[in-house]
């Protein structure tokens, strides 16, 4: 339970340290690096026992779409508390993604869950203004089924352990952010952006690429083998919340009563739909030992 809640505390806190970063880097810079850090393990980390077609599959959806989509969409205004919450729509996504795709079709729990976090939503988009422009929401959406889609890609291949999954996923990211960053940035030199950079934004970068991903993917996936999905999962709800707080201390983000309801109701969403009653019991044997 610790470990889990530090986890979603470790992912909460990124939303922050993605703003703060984003004040030295562009978003296709900022991806480099993080994916850059995030790879590094690979000089120890064997290869899992997959394609490089699906390595590539996944890192350009998991990672390469989902952050380059966020980090635009924190460019064009979305507020890092909002991100911490609009991001959890992923799983929603995954649901439906998994019915189409896998045939693996939602419970009325989680119907219900869904929707109610799209109430939600609809909520949020009644917010959007000059402050917070539509096509911030529509990135960060889109952001967030990238994830999805790459959920559905690893739920695919369960049998593959999640850390080195991460590690070598993590090679993927970095050069086509590279190339669009070469094609739209107007100082896309990244040598030149890590020299003039601030050391919050560099500090931010590396809490990234090592605190958010390599080892917070690596907690979460030995939870995950460990213990029953149902068990870990609930401790996601704890990102957005922190997300939240966090942001509300660190930039002092205030929304109107109409948004703190959508927020809440794809919260209340996100539980009805990961909340299960099964008892958390003794680890699981993993598979190898």
């Amino acid at each position: 339970m610790a470990l889990a809640t530090l986890v979603s505390v470790i992912w909460g806190l990124a939303f922050v340290a993605i703003k703060y970063g984003l004040d030295s880097f562009s978003a296709p810079q900022l991806t480099v690096i993080r994916f850059v850090i995030g790879a590094l393990p690979a000089f120890f980390v064997p290869r899992p026992r997959l394609s490089f077609a699906w390595i590539v599959a996944i890192g350009l959806s998991l990672f390469t779409g989902q952050f380059l989509l966020l980090f635009f969409a924190y460019s064009e205004g979305l507020p890092a508390g909002l991100a911490s919450v609009t991001q959890q729509m992923q799983a929603f996504f995954t649901v439906l993604l998994a019915a189409i795709f896998l045939r693996d079709l939602p419970s009325v729990q989680q119907g219900a869950g869904m929707t109610i976090a799209f109430t939600g939503l609809a909520l949020i988009a009644l917010t959007v203004g000059s402050e917070f422009p539509p096509v911030a929401l529509a990135l960060a959406l889109a952001g967030g089924l990238s994830w999805a889609v790459g959920n559905v890609l690893v739920k695919h291949r369960a049998d593959i352990p999640v850390f080195p999954l991460v590690v070598w996923c993590s090679l993927i990211p970095p050069l086509p952010a590279l190339a669009l960053s070469l094609a739209i940035d107007p100082t896309p030199d990244l040598v030149a952006a890590l020299a003039g950079a601030s050391w919050l934004s560099i500090g931010a970068a590396l809490y990234l690429g090592v605190g958010a991903t390599t080892v917070a993917y690596a907690i979460w996936g030995r939870l995950l083998q460990d213990y029953p999905t149902g068990a870990v999962a609930p401790f996601a709800l704890i990102a957005p919340c922190t997300g939240v707080v966090a942001s509300a201390i660190a930039f002092g983000e205030v929304f109107s009563p109409l948004r703190y309801a959508g927020m809440a109701l794809v919260v209340t969403g996100l539980a009805v739909v990961v909340l299960r009653r099964i008892p958390v019991g003794s680890p699981r044997s993993v598979r190898g030992r």
